[in-house]
């Protein structure tokens, strides 16, 4: 089969049923959807490939169409067998099977079909980006956000019309929203069906169009949202509000927001996936001789006890002071502190002095007093 194999975008045989079909789309859109696959170009192309293959695959018609001629059937200027079937440049490849399957073709024999004035239409959605801190990624917040979308004209009340008046019906079309006309077609000239040139489709005019929206029946507006970030998101998510985008045009559902989530950099933490880690600083007398510190968290600091003779980047867990997983708050990472020995950078002469007894001195027990007793005694 020449051109693309839509089953193959599928991953299903050509014998494959709907509910098979069906199956296959879900798993591989929900594989390639761009929510999933931020910024992903390459998932993005693929995304479109595999939706349209299912709007193919899924009409019985289309299909039947693809399994006789491939996807030749589906491209301007092919056609199944080449020039034996005729020149087909500069045709609408969409009239043409309109024309022989329902719509147009149907049309010829009394059957209505496609053309038919449009009804409600769902609103676009709508994408933003919003900036927090890790705290309120880990712990979550209500934020607020300002957007701007179309909302229904209150001047008109969306119908488009000057108040007092309203929308005709179409002359040309008689309010069918279609209108008939001339193709040529692989069947040679055929009578089709297309949306009316004068309404749009639509299958009414405004002649007075509302002066707030200039007919349209929707303006832009700057709005307010409240916003609750879930606990445990990482940078680069996504949160959607449903029903939140531009307002759908006759009475159609609003489309939603979609906010994709940055996460500030903190001075003191970073994060990867559920894991926190931070850097504790401890001087060389207590990485020597071990003390009690304290370990900073996102909440209340942990006491710990440091070991004697702990070295510079060794590595402390401390379980369940991560972040919780968004999809799952049970699942909850932990924090990973890295102790980094600091050397100082001045020294009182009886600092050095100590530091030269003790890198020349055999037995650390001899005098009156430990030797590791002076150092702690100068140095804290």
């Amino acid at each position: 089969m020449a051109g693309k194999d839509y089953y193959e975008t599928l991953g299903v045989k050509k014998g494959a049923t709907d509910e098979e079909i069906k199956k296959a789309y879900r798993t591989m859109a929900k594989k390639y959807h761009p929510d999933a696959n931020p910024g992903n170009k390459q998932a993005e192309e693929r995304f479109k490939e595999v939706n349209e293959a299912y709007s193919i695959l899924s009409d019985a018609q289309k299909r039947a169409a693809f399994d006789q001629y491939g996807s030749a059937a589906f491209e301007q200027g092919a056609g199944p067998g080449g020039a034996a079937y005729g020149d087909f440049s500069g045709m609408d490849m969409g009239d043409i099977f309109s024309s022989f399957f329902g719509g147009g073709f149907g049309d010829i024999f009394g059957a209505g079909g496609a053309g038919a004035p449009r009804g409600p239409r769902r609103g676009a959605d709508l994408q933003a980006g919003m900036t927090i801190t890790l705290e309120e990624a880990v712990f979550g917040a209500d934020k607020e956000i300002q957007i701007a979308s179309n909302e229904t004209c209150e001047t008109c009340k969306g119908t488009g019309a000057r108040p007092g008046t309203s929308a005709e019906t179409c002359k040309h079309c008689g309010g069918t929203g279609q209108e008939r006309v001339q193709r040529q077609t692989m069947f040679g000239t055929q009578i089709v069906v297309q949306p009316c040139s004068a309404c749009k489709g639509e299958g009414k005019t405004i002649k007075e169009p509302c002066s707030a929206c200039r007919g349209a029946g929707r303006v832009k507006r700057s709005k307010v949202l409240k916003v609750t970030i879930p606990r445990g998101i990482d940078d680069g998510q996504s949160i959607r509000l449903s029903g939140k985008g531009d307002v759908g045009e006759k009475g159609g559902p609003a489309g939603d927001l979609l906010i994709t989530v940055r996460v500030r950099s903190h001075p003191r933490f970073t994060r990867e996936g559920l894991n926190l880690f931070t850097d504790v600083p401890v001087t060389f007398v207590q990485a020597a001789l071990g003390a009690e510190i304290t370990i900073p968290t996102l909440t209340e600091p942990e006491r710990f006890t440091l070991k004697p003779g702990t070295q510079t980047g060794t590595r402390q867990v401390f379980r369940g002071k991560g972040a919780p997983n968004v999809r799952n708050n049970r699942s909850v990472g932990d924090l990973i502190a890295t102790f980094r020995v600091v050397v100082p950078t001045s020294l009182t002469d009886r600092q050095k002095q100590l530091l030269r007894e003790f890198a020349g001195e055999s037995d650390p027990s001899a005098g009156k007093k430990g030797f590791g007793e002076k150092i702690k005694d100068v140095f804290n």
